[in-house]
């Protein structure tokens, strides 16, 4: 029996997410109703509402998120009422090529949901990322959920659901970042401030932080960054990152700002042979003008980050185990405990820098 619950929905482009009731239905096969005890406000977030992914609205907003099981539908073997999860949208399909090829993080035919939740007068909802999780309780696909240990708390655990795997991954999945790698990172919001910490963690040093916003970059230092450049103080973040690797440049440049300007910046900031990162979302009309000749004489690796390169079955218990341990400062990503019904100001806040995270508590 379908269920009617509050979710946050934005009806049109730009217009301000409302805390509406929206119908859950009964979970169809292999699928699962997540009761959701925290998500996180995910800068993803706000693109949708913006109308930067898609037009299908209205959205059912959120998904960053940890909860616990409460219904399966047929067919589901490996979850059961009373799990606690994280939600993921890289359920893997197990049969693409990439599957095939042992590379699932690259899943081109990821699972959903199939029947739609609907606000209450029957139009049926778009959930942000498949997932939807500005709600008390969402319907996915029991592939987006992973069972973690629930010592971790929800507000912690559930940022693993997106941009701090994200960050994390760009470093280690994607970056390959090692010890005694030297590695700049572009951009120090949540997802920066992310591969900060994973390229701590991996024993990177020196580990270079770079943004415009000293508050940021105070976040920097305290996961994990040796040195911070800020270009209205410093000067050129290109020269400052060589000045700081021995006039080589780094081993591994992450770009989390995902912007033309950011991006040349990366690639002339790391040394011969060395690697750039791009994690940080480019809008459609963005365009990169650069001599093609510098591609080839300077060699190494241009590559992209897409969900960190992660394999969430894989990834979030190992992560949630290393915070467990002390060696993952997860806690130190939530700026902000809120209600449902303070998203709107949550976005504002994300805007002008105020917070690496404001987590939304059920």
């Amino acid at each position: 029996m379908s269920q009617h619950v509050k979710g946050v929905v934005v009806r049109e482009k730009d217009a301000p997410a409302t805390v509406e009731t929206i119908e859950i239905p009964d979970p169809g096969p292999g699928e699962a109703v997540v009761k959701i005890s925290a998500c996180g406000v995910c800068h993803t977030d706000l693109h949708y509402k913006l109308g930067g992914i898609s037009d299908e609205y209205p959205f059912l907003l959120g998904h960053e998120a940890a909860g616990v099981v409460e219904q399966v539908g047929a067919g589901v073997a490996d979850l059961e009422p009373g799990d606690y999860v994280i939600l993921n949208w890289r359920a893997v399909c197990g049969v693409c090529r990439a599957c095939k090829r042992g590379r699932p993080w690259y899943c081109f035919d990821t699972f959903n949901a199939a029947e739609p939740m609907k606000l209450a007068d029957g139009t049926a909802l778009s959930p942000a990322l498949g997932i939807g999780a500005f709600a008390e309780k969402t319907l996915v696909h029991s592939g987006q959920c992973t069972k973690v240990d629930r010592r971790a708390e929800p507000e912690v655990a559930g940022l693993l659901g997106c941009g701090v795997m994200a960050g994390l991954g760009a470093a280690i999945n994607t970056g390959g970042v090692g010890r005694g790698d030297s590695v700049a990172v572009i951009g120090c919001g949540g997802v920066g401030n992310a591969a900060i910490a994973g390229a701590r963690l991996a024993g990177s040093n020196p580990i270079i932080a770079v943004d415009l916003d000293e508050r940021k970059l105070g976040w920097a230092r305290e996961l994990g960054a040796t040195h911070t450049v800020n270009p209205k103080t410093d000067g050129d973040p290109v020269e400052a990152i060589r000045e700081l690797t021995g006039g080589f440049g780094a081993d591994v440049v992450i770009d989390a700002v995902g912007r033309p300007e950011t991006y040349k910046q990366a690639f002339h900031a790391r040394d011969l042979a060395g690697t750039v990162v791009l994690v940080g979302v480019p809008t459609p009309e963005m365009q990169l003008e650069m001599p093609l000749l510098g591609f080839f004489e300077r060699g190494g690796s241009l590559k992209s980050s897409w969900y960190g390169d992660c394999l969430p079955s894989r990834d979030f218990p190992m992560l949630v185990d290393l915070y467990l341990e002390g060696r993952l400062p997860l806690d130190k990503f939530v700026t902000e405990k809120i209600g449902i019904d303070d998203v709107e100001s949550a976005f504002e806040k994300m805007h002008s820098g105020e917070v690496l995270r404001s987590v939304v508590m059920f």
